[in-house]
């Protein structure tokens, strides 16, 4: 009989025995402990190097998306859904890990996949061709944001092909480290310059004489409630579905949006999780970022947008300053865009190197075979990303698809679906705020099958008015993309 868990005690009689999880967990340190290379190294106590990953994954390019959201939603309804969607984030974050600490064999999210399923391999097939897919349709966006940024600070110097070969050979270099605890300080620190790029852009918003491409006699209108004439497919645009945001100008992508920060990050949960010493922690650090995410990503869009109005926001926001502070501001995103890029790589490259070597010493040895083939698998993941987003003409419209696809299961489905598992039958319905808990997961099932055939609506939609419109570029052209 396993001894009395004095540290960590019992505290919810429905979940998993604390002393089978934690001894599970510390079964797998234990196994690791004469390895080189050892993956649960990540924890709260040393350098919060867990709560720095999750910060670096929801403080980035995303949040200066926001101002322009709020110009389409108005002030109101903006800050109303900013709050509501923290709030998701919050709670299906929890139900993550919750399940992962009743399953502690869980590495990955297709692992999670195969149990919901009931040990199905074609659900774990599936999820992982999802799960691949998107972490690869990331990493191009990733390619083509870093020649936009690129492009902006050096008024288009290079093509833009180059630009984007630049970033992800970048990218490829920063991916290598085998283990998301050797990748915390990195996040920390493109954490830290991200956010001084948000406060610049707020600041440099308020003290400019005027927003960039400003016409005389046309002061910022700022409105409370969305304008008239707001439409389905530009409401859902916002950020539910979509990775193209158009301002009432001219195209400009925001490459992030809301549920791009909620619903992808899903996948890199479950890594962190895995990789933590004691699995326990996790809610200290998912608190501590959503407290931070609520005000960094309200008072962005709210303060940006106050200054700026709804004729010249852009998305990104960078797009409505003056060209100076534009590339002062934006230039503060370099890390975060490089550091996003790779840690999608690492995940995707980590899922296939441990089943390459499965129960291979390559797996947590510096073998020369297990670091070239790690290189390899990292270099064909940035390949991959570059030719996508270089080939597909409309790839912002592509990746609002595949959004789309992704979001529904990977947002809401899957979390509902794991609370279910987690309590069974009529432990569900075990007391009143049990029985409401169920009711908001079997609308959070609901509501993901909503996005899922919506999102595919109103991103086929935006192809559509895409090409309607001209806006569709070429494949690996040379016009700048700058903002």
């Amino acid at each position: 009989m396993a001894e009395k868990d004095t540290k960590h005690p019992k505290r919810d009689t429905d979940e998993e025995s604390s002393v089978d999880t934690v001894y599970s967990v510390s079964g797998q340190i234990a196994k690791e402990s004469g390895h080189e290379i050892q993956y649960r190294t990540c924890s709260w106590q040393k350098a919060r190097r867990t709560a720095a990953l999750l910060f670096s994954e929801y403080i980035c390019l995303a949040i200066l998306s926001f101002p322009w959201s709020y110009s389409v939603l108005g002030m109101v309804p903006g800050v109303i859904l900013t709050i509501a969607v923290a709030a998701t984030v919050q709670y299906t974050s929890l139900i993550v890990w919750k399940f992962c600490l009743k399953h502690p064999e869980v590495r990955d999210v297709c692992d999670i996949g195969r149990i919901l399923f009931g040990g199905s391999e074609w659900a774990y097939n599936f999820t992982a061709v999802m799960f691949i897919l998107n972490n690869t349709f990331i990493q191009g966006l990733h390619c083509l944001v870093g020649a936009k940024l690129l492009n902006t600070l050096s008024n288009s110097a290079l093509c833009t092909i180059g630009f984007s070969a630049i970033t992800s050979i970048l990218c490829f270099v920063v991916s290598l480290p085998r283990t998301l605890n050797q990748l915390s300080g990195l996040g920390t620190f493109s954490a830290v310059t991200m956010g001084i790029a948000v406060l610049l852009a707020i600041i440099f918003s308020g003290i400019q004489s005027e927003p960039f491409d400003f016409i005389a006699g046309k002061p910022p209108i700022v409105t409370k409630f969305p304008v008239a004439g707001t439409t389905f497919v530009s409401g859902k645009n916002v950020g539910i579905f979509e990775h193209k945001l158009y301002s009432h100008r001219t195209n400009h992508h925001s490459f992030g949006s809301w549920f791009t920060v909620i619903l992808f990050s899903k996948l890199i949960l479950t890594k962190f999780i895995a990789e933590m010493k004691e699995p326990r922690d996790f809610p200290k650090a998912l608190w501590a970022v959503t407290i931070c995410e609520v005000v960094v990503f309200t008072l962005c869009g709210a303060i940006m947008y106050h200054y700026v109005g709804n004729q010249y926001i852009t998305a990104p926001a960078f797009g409505s300053l003056q060209p100076t502070y534009k590339k002062i501001a934006f230039s503060f995103a370099i890390p975060t865009i490089v550091y996003l890029g790779s840690l999608y790589s690492s995940v995707s490259a980590r899922f296939i190197f441990f089943r390459l070597f499965r129960n291979s010493r390559h797996k947590h040895s510096n073998t020369l075979v297990g670091w070239a083939t790690w290189a390899a698998i990292i270099a064909v993941t940035w390949i991959m990303a570059f030719i996508i987003a270089e080939v597909i003409p409309f790839f912002s419209d592509m990746l609002s698809l595949m959004s789309s696809l992704f979001d529904g299961w990977f947002g809401f489905i899957y979390w509902g679906m794991a609370y279910l598992i987690l309590y069974p039958s009529e432990k569900r319905w075990n007391g009143p705020w049990r029985s409401f808990e169920t009711l908001v997961n079997y609308f959070l099932i609901a509501l993901g099958f909503f996005i899922l055939v919506g999102g595919t609506y109103v991103s086929i939609q935006s192809i559509i008015d895409s090409y309607n419109a001209s806006q569709v570029g070429g494949v690996f052209t040379c016009v700048s993309n700058a903002i």
